[in-house]
């Protein structure tokens, strides 16, 4: 085995070799990684380094022979998850990519979901893909990805300080009246973690006792809307986790019931100071559903 050379470009610069290291080989145990810096068994341009060191352009990084390669996609995906799920790209340039995701796949593989939409999304456009923020397996609608680190990190930075804009639609239970500016602290599972949220709840059209909504995202908390909704005694249908299951089982549809909500538009600033939109169309559940509930 040969030692293993690389040098860092543009899209990785600025980055600490700890980080570097840690989302290259994601296989690779973290305490292995720092042991093997710590050892100088990684050398920048052939010198021992800190985990803190950051990158720069043209930097040569020396992996020791017996680290296992770069992780690659090495997940069977069929054509058809492909071709079903990356066709549905509504916005792409060169750091960006926003799909209208569809309401049956997770952002993620887990326990549950053997392959995550990350993993079909890198099997079409290489492992360099990365997910900017996340949706619920059941939301569908605006996804938005990115195709370099950089992209990846000005995102972030954008999420924290609420520099994006997101619009959902839901449809809730019961008849919905005009506004409501919901500020809540809320939490998923430890209720010493409360979170400081704001969602705003603008009726669209009432339907057969349910209501169509616009709903504006302030800040992004998990299962935010959900929860948000189910306070104010008005759930979104088909939500299993914070809906009402009496009430959803009482509707009577010829089609399968999935979360009603879609991430409807999404716009941001990027770094070049580029304005983005997307706007994503309902999927055919949702808009089956409408038609169901007049």
């Amino acid at each position: 085995m040969t030692v293993k050379k690389l040098t860092i470009n543009h899209d990785n610069s600025e980055r600490r070799i700890d980080n570097y290291l840690l989302s290259l080989y994601k296989n690779v145990p973290k305490s292995k990684i720092y042991n093997i810096i710590r050892k100088g068994e990684v050398r920048v341009n052939s010198k021992r380094i800190k985990p803190s060191y950051k990158l720069k352009i043209d930097d040569l990084v020396r992996i020791p022979p017996y680290l296992d390669g770069p992780l690659t996609h090495n997940k069977k995906i069929s054509s058809y998850l492909i071709e079903k799920h990356t066709t549905k790209i509504i916005y792409e340039d060169n750091n960006y990519i926003v799909t209208n995701k569809n309401n049956d796949i997770a952002v993620h593989a887990g326990s549950k979901n053997g392959i995550g939409l990350i993993d079909i999304f890198r099997s079409k456009f290489g492992n360099h893909i990365e997910l900017c923020h996340r949706l619920d397996k059941q939301t569908s609608g605006c996804l938005v990805l990115a195709k370099n680190k950089k992209s990846v990190k000005y995102f972030s930075n954008l999420l924290s300080t609420n520099d994006t804009k997101k619009t959902y639609i839901a449809i809730l239970q019961g008849k919905f009246k005009d506004k409501k500016i919901i500020e809540n602290e809320i939490y998923k599972n430890n209720i010493l973690k409360l979170k400081k949220s704001k969602t705003i709840f603008k009726l669209v059209r009432q339907l057969k006792n349910t209501s169509i909504v616009n709903v504006d995202l302030h800040t992004g908390r998990t299962h935010q809307i959900r929860i948000h909704a189910s306070q104010i005694n008005h759930p979104i249908l088909f939500d299993k986790k914070y809906g009402d299951k009496m009430f959803d089982n009482s509707i009577n549809l010829n089609f399968k019931k999935t979360l009603a909500l879609h991430s409807k538009s999404i716009s941001f600033k990027d770094q070049n100071s580029k304005i983005i939109k997307a706007s994503a169309s309902y999927p055919d559940e949702f808009k089956k559903l409408i038609k169901a509930l007049k």
